[in-house]
C-alpha cells in the first residue's frame, strides 16, 4: 500500500455550527479561553473542554482499497463517511485505523470526525484535544497488504537471523534494503544475513522491509538488536545497557498537544544529545512521530499505556470505558510497536492502586500475558507507587473504590485520598518517600503483583532497591519515576545493583498543566500546592519547555559521567530578597547564565557540576573560592559582578579535570536564530532571544511581537510557568530573555520572520 499525507484542506469547527479552514494536526483545547474557575483546574492548566467537529470532502481514490490511519484524537472519536458512523475509539492517545472500502462512492465523498473533552476534568494534566496527531491515508489493492502486518523479528544476533511474516498467514515475496542497496530477495519466513549491523543506541541502524502480495507492496523499517533481561541486568545485543531515562508527557510545549515529525524529531535528537538514552512515556502510548525519532537516533522507550484502570484519577478520565477497551487498546499498540526496535519494555500502567486488590492482581497478570502472547520480544512492566498500593492494600484507596469506576456525578469527591491530596503530602514529606515504603506490608501488598512482571518499576522508592535484592534475589527493577535530585545516588544504585536497568527521572522535559508542582516561586500565590490560575506549566523538568536546560540537566549529566568539562549553572538573581517557595518535584531552579543586569552585588549561588574532587570559581580572574565536590556538585557564595565566570574542576591528585565559564552579555538587542533554508511545507523552530550574538542576558525581560509572510505562524511563546498570553497569539513574553517559535514553510521564493524591530530572511526551497 501506499501511504500519503491527509492533513490539508480541514474544516474545524468548536460548535459544530460555524466551521473554519486549517490544516491537521491541531489541538482544539489550546484555542479555549482559560479561565480560573474552569473545571478543569489545576490539572489542565485552567483550560476548558469542549466539542469539536472537523470534515474534509475529497474525491474517492482510484485504488481499489483505500483506509485511514489516525495517530490520535482526544477523545471519544466518531468517524463518519457520507452521514455513516463508521468507526469509534475512545482513548485519546490510541492510534487507530478505519477501512473505507464499502462506504465509498463515486465522486465526492465527506469525512466528519467528532471528539470531545466537554466534560471536566477529565485529565491529571494537559491533555490537548482534538485531531492533535496526523492523518495519513493509505490505497492499495482490493486485498492489500494492510499497515502493521508485517512483522519482522530477529530471531539471532550472531549470526543474524530475522523472520518476516504477515500476520494473517500470506505468503510473501521480500526484498531487504539497505538504504537503496538490496541485501536480500526471496520468500518470506527465516532468513540469514550477512555483513549487517545491529541497532541499539550508538549505531541506531535501519533496514527497510519491502514485502508483496498479490500485486500489492508495503515498506517496512526495522532495526536487527536483541534484548535480554534477568537480574543480571538488561543486554542489548549482549552487551550490558543502564537506562537514562526521562518521564515525558506527550505535549509539545507552545505546540500545546500538537504532534509532528519535525517537533518530535527535534525533541529527541535534543534528548540524545543530553545525555537520555531512554524516554518513559506518561502516562499514555508516545505518538508514532516521536517513535519514529526514537527508532532513528537510537533511544529505548517505555511505551505505557494507561494512568488509570477502572479506578477514577481525574472525575471523567477513561476508567469509565477501560473495561470494555483495554484489550483492543493492547493489541493496537503491540501492531504499531512490534517492528520498533526502540520500543524495549511495556509499561501497563502508572500508579495504579487496583492491584492492591484480588481482582486487580489477576487483571494486571491477564494483561501481561496478552502482551507476551501478541508480543514475546518485549518485556512488561508497570510504574507503581508503592506508597499509593500500601495505602490501598489497608483499605485506605487513593482513588474511586467502585468497580468500573461508576460514581454519583454530585459527589466531587474521590474515596480515600485524591491525586491532587497525595502530591501534596510527597510534597510535605520530599525525598523521605524513599524509605517510607520499606516495611512488612508493603512486600505484601506488592509482590503479588510483581510476580506477574518482567521488570518492577518503583515510582520514589529507592529505599527498597537494596532491601528487595536481598528479600527478592529474583526480581528485575527498574526506577520507572524518580525525584530529578536524587539522580546521583540512583544512578550510583544502578552502577553497583545489577538488577536495578535504570533510573527515569521527573521529568525530562517541563510539561503544560499539573501546574507548579515543581515551582520555586518567588509570587505570593504560590505558597499553596495547587497552584492557581493563571499558572500554566509544571515548572519542573531538567530541561524547560523550550528545551534550554536547568541545573537539574547537569546534574544527571555528571551522573551518568557525560560531561566533558565543568557545567556552570546560577539560581536566579533577580527576585530581591523574596526566597522562593520550593516544591519537592524540583532540586534546583538554576540557569547555565552570568548576565544579570541591574543585579551588581547582590548574593549569587553558583553551583558547579562536574566529576572529580574539587572546584576552584573564578570571578573577572579572581579566585572567589575552592569547594569539594559533593554528589558531583560544588555550591559557592559570591557576590555578582559582570564579566567572566570561570569554573575549573580538579582530581584528588591535583590534576586538571576540566574547565568552563560563563560571560556577561554586552547587549540587548533581538536576535532571531533561523534555518538559512527550509524546504515548502516544512515546519521548524526558531529561537528568539535578548542579548548580544554569543550571549543571553537574563534579566531584561520584554513582550515581544512576532510575524512571518510567506508561512505560517505554528506558536510562539516562552517557558514563563504563570502567564494568561496565548502561544497563538503572536505576542508573548520572554523568560529569561528567551522565547521560540514554530513556523511552516509557505511556496517557494522567501520567508521573512520578524521579532520586534528585527526581521530575518530564510529561502524556502
Amino acid at each position: 500500500m501506499v501511504r500519503s499525507d491527509f492533513n490539508a484542506d480541514w474544516n474545524f469547527s468548536p460548535d459544530g455550527k460555524t466551521f473554519r479552514k486549517l490544516n491537521l494536526p491541531h489541538d482544539a483545547m489550546l484555542e479555549t479561553a482559560r479561565k480560573k474557575d474552569s473545571p478543569s483546574g489545576s490539572g489542565e492548566a485552567y483550560f476548558r473542554g469542549g466539542s469539536y467537529v472537523y470534515t474534509k470532502t475529497f474525491d474517492k481514490p482510484s485504488s481499489e482499497s483505500a483506509l485511514l490511519q489516525f495517530g490520535g484524537v482526544y477523545k471519544n472519536a466518531k468517524v463518519y463517511l457520507n452521514g455513516e458512523l463508521i468507526k469509534e475509539n475512545d482513548y485519546g492517545y490510541l492510534p487507530f485505523f478505519v477501512r473505507l472500502d464499502g462506504h465509498l462512492r463515486e465522486g465526492k465523498n465527506e469525512l466528519r470526525i467528532e471528539c470531545e473533552n466537554k466534560d471536566q476534568p477529565d485529565s491529571r494534566w494537559y491533555s490537548g484535544a482534538g485531531i492533535y496527531r496526523p492523518v495519513y491515508l493509505w490505497t492499495g489493492k482490493e486485498h492489500p497488504l494492510l499497515p502493521e502486518s508485517v512483522r519482522i523479528t530477529t530471531l539471532s544476533v550472531d549470526p543474524v537471523r530475522i523472520r518476516v511474516e504477515h500476520t494473517g498467514g500470506l505468503p510473501l515475496s521480500v526484498k531487504i534494503l539497505d538504504g537503496e542497496k538490496e541485501i536480500y530477495e526471496g520468500k518470506d519466513g527465516e532468513i540469514g544475513l550477512n555483513g549487517v549491523s545491529l541497532w541499539d543506541e550508538n549505531s541506531p541502524k535501519l533496514y527497510t522491509c519491502v514485502a508483496s502480495y498479490n500485486g500489492d507492496e508495503l515498506s517496512v523499517k526495522f532495526g536487527i538488536r536483541k534484548i535480554e533481561i534477568s537480574n543480571r541486568g538488561l543486554f542489548v545485543n549482549g552487551k550490558k545497557t543502564l537506562l537514562r531515562g526521562g518521564c515525558l508527557h506527550a505535549d509539545n510545549g507552545i505546540l500545546g498537544s500538537v504532534s509532528f515529525k519535525e517537533a518530535e524529531y527535534r525533541k529527541a535528537k535534543l534528548l540524545k544529545e543530553a545525555g537520555f538514552n531512554a524516554i518513559r512515556s506518561a502516562h499514555n502510548p508516545l505518538s508514532p512521530d516521536l517513535l519514529d525519532a526514537c527508532d532513528e537516533l537510537g533511544i529505548y522507550v517505555m511505551d505505557e499505556m494507561w494512568d488509570m484502570w477502572y479506578y477514577h484519577k481525574s472525575r471523567y478520565d477513561y476508567a469509565s470505558v477501560w473495561e470494555k477497551n483495554y484489550e483492543d487498546d493492547i493489541r493496537a499498540v503491540v501492531s504499531r510497536d512490534y517492528n520498533r526496535p526502540s520500543v524495549i519494555l511495556y509499561s501497563i500502567g502508572n500508579e495504579i492502586s487496583e492491584p492492591a486488590k484480588k481482582k486487580g492482581v489477576e487483571k494486571g497478570k491477564e494483561i501481561a500475558n496478552l502482551f507476551r502472547s501478541l508480543d514475546p520480544t518485549r518485556f512488561v512492566t508497570a510504574g507503581i507507587n508503592l506508597i499509593i498500593l500500601t495505602s490501598a492494600y489497608k483499605g485506605k484507596g487513593m482513588y474511586d473504590e467502585k468497580e468500573g469506576g461508576k460514581k454519583d456525578k454530585t459527589d466531587t469527591k474521590l474515596s480515600g485520598l485524591n491525586s491532587t491530596l497525595f502530591n501534596m503530602i510527597t510534597n510535605f514529606v520530599g525525598p523521605a518517600m524513599n524509605n517510607m515504603s520499606k516495611g512488612k506490608k508493603t512486600d505484601r501488598a506488592s509482590s503479588p503483583f510483581f510476580s506477574s512482571l518482567d521488570v518492577c518499576g518503583y515510582n520514589y522508592a529507592s529505599g527498597r532497591y537494596r532491601l528487595d535484592g536481598k528479600k527478592h534475589p529474583e526480581r528485575v527493577i527498574v526506577g520507572s519515576e524518580t525525584f530529578p535530585y536524587d539522580i546521583v545516588k540512583n544512578w550510583r544504585y544502578a552502577e553497583e545493583l545489577p538488577y536495578l536497568i535504570g533510573d527515569f527521572m521527573w521529568t525530562a522535559v517541563d510539561y503544560l498543566g499539573e501546574v507548579g508542582i515543581g515551582a520555586w516561586a518567588y509570587t505570593k500565590d504560590a505558597h499553596s500546592f495547587e497552584k492557581p490560575y493563571p499558572w500554566l506549566l509544571a515548572d519542573t523538568g531538567a530541561y524547560d519547555i523550550l528545551f534550554h536546560p536547568t541545573g537539574e540537566a547537569f546534574m544527571a549529566q555528571a551522573a551518568w559521567h557525560r560531561l566533558d568539562k565543568p557545567a556552570i549553572s546560577v539560581r536566579p538573581l533577580n527576585h530581591g530578597r523574596i526566597r522562593p517557595t520550593q516544591m519537592v518535584w524540583r532540586g534546583t531552579n538554576s540557569v547555565p547564565s552570568w548576565p544579570w543586569k541591574g543585579c551588581e552585588g547582590k548574593k549569587a549561588t553558583v553551583e558547579v557540576y562536574a566529576e572529580g574532587a574539587y572546584a576552584v570559581l573564578y570571578l573577572n580572574g579572581k579566585k572567589a573560592g575552592k569547594k569539594k565536590l559533593k554528589d558531583k556538585c560544588a555550591k559557592f557564595r559570591l557576590a555578582y559582578k559582570p564579566g567572566k565566570l570561570e569554573a575549573v574542576a580538579y582530581n584528588s591528585d591535583g590534576t586538571e579535570w576540566g574547565r568552563n565559564e560563563l560571560v556577561s552579555a554586552s547587549k540587548e538587542d533581538i536576535h532571531i536564530l533561523a534555518p538559512s533554508s527550509v524546504r515548502t511545507g516544512e515546519r521548524f523552530a526558531v529561537r528568539v532571544y535578548i542579548g548580544d550574538e554569543k550571549t543571553v542576558e537574563s534579566n531584561a525581560d520584554r513582550t515581544v511581537r512576532v510575524s512571518i509572510s510567506n508561512g505560517d505562524l505554528l506558536a510562539f511563546g516562552s517557558a514563563i510557568p504563570r502567564t494568561e498570553e496565548s502561544f497563538l497569539s503572536g505576542t508573548y513574553t520572554t523568560y529569561y530573555e528567551n522565547a521560540l517559535m514554530w513556523v511552516r514553510a509557505g511556496k517557494k521564493g522567501i520567508l521573512k520572520i520578524r521579532a520586534g524591530e528585527k526581521e530575518t530572511e530564510v529561502r524556502v526551497l
